[in-house]
């Protein structure tokens, strides 16, 4: 399981434009990249991303190779309500990891 850091602000109003950050440790390996040997390392990326609350879709991201090692995502969300975030990423070789984080809206 890879680290994440995932920040939502404490108490939003419902209704209220926030940003949500997210970042990801994970190396992004491109595939073309030789090692100490001359061996080019096989690519290792994460290649989606999504969120959603309560089921509902709030944004998605392909990734390619070119993505920085640790990706990290910004976007704008308008609260909805109390509820569950949930954060997904998807990757090479099976990669798959979900957090969520609870948000409760004043």
């Amino acid at each position: 399981m890879a680290r994440t850091l995932i920040h939502v602000p404490a108490n939003p109003k419902r209704g209220e434009v926030i940003e949500l950050r997210v970042t990801l440790a994970h190396a992004m390996e491109t595939g073309y990249r030789p090692d100490a040997q001359g061996q080019v390392l096989p690519r290792d990326i994460v290649t989606q991303f999504s969120c959603s609350f309560d089921g509902q879709p709030v944004f998605s991201a392909q990734l390619y190779p070119a993505i920085a090692a640790n990706p990290y995502l910004a976007f704008s969300w308008r609260v909805a309500g109390s509820g569950t975030l949930s954060f997904s990423w998807e990757g090479d070789n099976g990669f798959r990891q979900t957090e969520t984080v609870a948000v409760r809206a004043t």
